[in-house]
């Protein structure tokens, strides 16, 4: 094969390692969509207090944040190709099991299996992305946090359509879709034959030292946007359903519109940055974000809820990628340690936000429950000077990882 065959045939295998993996957030996000739209069915089925629901909402993103450290031992030892192939078609079976049982020791376990996996599949599948990326030479990450958003919604709409099926009915019909689908993707991952290096070139990069502070202001934003982010994920059905008397064929478009409004922003964010500024694009986004969640908590019915949260998405959609952007502009030459440090208050807003919320909830009402996040992601609207600095440095990423 001659040097320029072997160029194109590398190519196409890079195009095809990359669309594999767009499958697999995709698979993803209409995993997790199924799951937290559902809530309140599982609950009803598992005859959970709003006491114990909220615990295991806390516990379920500790034991992600479990599942990613012990999944980057596993990828030292094997490749984040053999963990993301192993892991995701588990995490599928393991939501059709979760519609088996009626008691609470019988969903603990299911839970804390799925936390575990997912923490296992973010990390693993992340890594992958970061390594195509770093051998694609350009940002590719939007697309795959795109795909999630789709997949996401996916899943929300097909919540709703099967919001008549029994739990095991729903789950297990969709997992008997979503299994075999991770398999085939899985047979197309990158290996070391289209990355390379690109895996330890990531990691190497991702642990050089940079320093906390200038990132600070940086990581209180993504928390705030984050517990947003986790209150229409974890609560939004079960508010429309309790506070708002909705079906929960009309309590799953709240997660859907609110995919939607986010996705729509991935789409059109650069332009708005291009326009008018990453600090204005910031500031406007959690005002709006606010003001969503303020229609939310007023809204007296559930569709007025449901835009409520969809005005959220437009706000949060401008707020969680420029956090990303704005790491590397501080820090240009050390991007992935910057996303690395960013990321991890991904999980400090899911596992602050879930509590947070139905603390209050139980203590009062959900309508007072969701004026607290609102008050958290209007916090942000000062720290959007923050979002500007350094900004005479080349940006490298306009875009990283974000959950919805």
């Amino acid at each position: 094969m001659t040097p320029a065959a072997a160029t194109v045939d590398q190519q196409g295998r890079l195009r095809q390692a990359r669309t594999a993996l767009l499958v697999s957030f995709l698979l993803q996000g209409a995993t997790f969509a199924l799951l937290v739209t559902r809530i309140p069915g599982l609950q009803r089925q598992y005859r959970l207090t709003d006491g114990t629901l909220t615990v295991i909402l806390a516990a379920v993103p500790i034991l992600a944040g479990v599942g990613s450290i012990c999944s980057e031992q596993l990828v030292k030892r094997t490749s984040p190709r053999a963990v993301l192939r192993t892991v995701q078609p588990l995490l599928c079976l393991t939501l059709a099991v979760g519609g088996l049982g009626h008691r609470l020791w019988a969903l603990v376990p299911i839970l804390a299996v799925f936390g575990l996996l997912t923490g296992a599949l973010d990390a693993s599948m992340n890594m992958l992305a970061v390594a195509l990326q770093h051998r694609y030479g350009r940002s590719i990450m939007l697309g795959f946090y795109a795909a999630y958003s789709l997949g996401g919604i996916i899943g929300s709409l097909l919540a709703s359509a099967g919001a008549h099926l029994r739990l095991l009915t729903l789950f297990g019909g969709c997992a008997a879709v979503l299994i075999p689908a991770a398999l085939i993707a899985g047979r197309y991952f990158a290996g070391p034959r289209e990355l390379g290096s690109a895996v330890q070139e990531a990691a190497a990069a991702a642990a050089r030292a940079i320093p906390w502070k200038p990132l600070l202001p940086l990581c209180a934003a993504l928390a705030f946007a984050y517990i947003a982010d986790a209150t229409v994920s974890n609560w939004g059905a079960k508010y429309l359903t309790e506070s708002l008397h909705s079906s929960d064929r009309v309590a799953a478009l709240a997660y859907a519109g609110y995919l939607a409004t986010l996705l729509l922003g991935r789409t059109l964010g650069d332009r708005w940055v291009q326009r008018f500024g990453a600090a204005a694009v910031v500031r406007t986004g959690a005002a709006v974000a606010a003001l969503g969640l303020l229609i939310a908590a007023l809204a007296p019915t559930p569709w007025l809820g449901i835009a409520g949260f969809t005005v959220l998405g437009v706000g949060n959609c401008a707020v969680i990628p420029q956090v990303f952007a704005a790491g590397g502009r501080l820090f240009p030459q050390d991007l992935d340690a910057a996303v690395a440090r960013l990321n991890l208050f991904n999980y400090v807003g899911f596992l602050v936000g879930a509590p947070l919320v139905g603390a209050i909830a139980g203590a009062s009402s959900y309508h007072w429950a969701l004026l607290a996040p609102m008050l958290l992601v209007l916090a942000v609207v000062p720290l959007a000077g923050h979002f500007t600095a350094s900004a005479r440095q080349p940006l490298v990423l306009d875009h990283a990882s974000s959950r919805a």
